[in-house]
């Protein structure tokens, strides 16, 4: 009795054969076309009895979706999956840099105009005039040297002086020997126009250049004037010549004390101070009791006029009773005795 395994079908060896041919180049490391490798078509011709074998493309995919890969085709997989991953992004970032870019164009629209509104720039090529007449300027391309044309000038000069017509048609000759300086008038700088003072006041300037010859050695325009307001008591002498220094724009300080203590306080200040009367605006300080004088507190009072006499005129607060103000003339011999603070 024959065994049943006898009676399989023929083509079972065939297929067999087929298959392991298929799988064994796939992982073959000289294969790497899937099932059109050369090996796998004649292990299929062999399992058929040498016929051709085509496959449905889509079979044939299939296949090589399930073939186990070589590492060489795991690599190029792989970058063939980076190259589309950079491009993508690339893609992306392009896209996203043009949206940025023409949303900021739209948001400043009003710039867009600036080309517009530039008005239109007309150009002219400036051509030669030509010559109508003999008075016309040259356009010669030669140029005469300057010295020989200011030879001819001084030349025509000196002819044009040196001849005149007189009214009987004779000629005569007359020389200009005149020379280039200045009168002995106007040669000489006048140095009494130069201010001579570096006074910051202004007021204080124009004195000190009528009294330069005159001021103490050393003096300093620019001392301390210890003004701070007017400090004094209202109505009171001292209250008023503070006052009046300060419209006629003299300094004077704030803290000068009594009447009396005046010329002590001007002194320690810098200021100038001495026995003679010498400015409209100068502080004339009377001694406690001098020619009607407080006995403690002394009296000051401002230079209005200056006579010729040598007399002045002063105005004064508080002579005739608080915050009265009035008027006094004190003779040249009566000037002598007072002390004076000019600025």
């Amino acid at each position: 009795m024959r065994h049943g395994a006898h009676k399989t079908r023929k083509t079972e060896p065939s297929y067999r054969l087929f298959m392991q041919a298929l799988f064994s180049s796939a992982r073959s490391a000289h294969a790497g076309r899937g099932s059109h490798a050369l090996r796998t078509v004649r292990a299929m011709q062999l399992a058929d009895g040498g016929a051709v074998v085509g496959l449905d493309q889509a079979v044939a995919d299939k296949l090589n979706e399930i073939v186990p890969q070589t590492r060489r085709s795991m690599r190029e997989a792989a970058c063939a999956a980076e190259r589309k991953t950079t491009i993508m992004t690339s893609a992306s970032l392009a896209a996203l840099v043009g949206t940025a870019a023409s949303a900021m164009a739209f948001a400043n629209t009003e710039n867009l105009d600036l080309a517009a509104d530039d008005a239109a720039t007309t150009t002219m090529q400036m051509r030669p005039v030509v010559a109508e007449t003999s008075a016309a300027a040259s356009r010669s391309q030669s140029r005469t040297p300057l010295n020989n044309e200011a030879s001819s000038t001084v030349a025509q000069s000196e002819q044009a002086s040196s001849s005149a017509s007189t009214t009987d048609g004779t000629a005569t000759t007359t020389v200009n020997e005149g020379t280039w300086q200045l009168a002995d008038d106007s040669g000489t700088l006048d140095l009494g126009s130069v201010s001579k003072s570096i006074a910051n006041n202004p007021v204080v300037a124009s004195l000190m250049d009528t009294d330069y010859s005159l001021l103490p050695e050393g003096f300093d325009p620019n001392h301390a004037t210890g003004e701070n307001g007017n400090t004094y008591p209202w109505g009171q002498c001292t209250w008023y010549a503070y006052q009046r220094r300060t419209e006629l724009g003299l300094p004077v300080g704030s803290y000068f004390g009594n009447a009396a203590d005046w010329v002590d306080s001007a002194r320690r200040f810098g200021y100038w101070v001495d026995s003679t009367a010498r400015h409209v605006g100068d502080v004339v300080v009377f001694a406690p009791g001098q020619m009607g004088a407080d006995s403690y507190y002394g009296h000051v009072a401002v230079i209005e006029k200056i006579n010729e006499d040598g007399s002045i005129e002063v105005s004064e607060s508080n002579a005739k009773g608080l915050g009265v103000i009035s008027s006094r003339t004190f003779t040249a011999e009566q000037v002598k005795q007072l002390n004076y603070i000019h600025y």
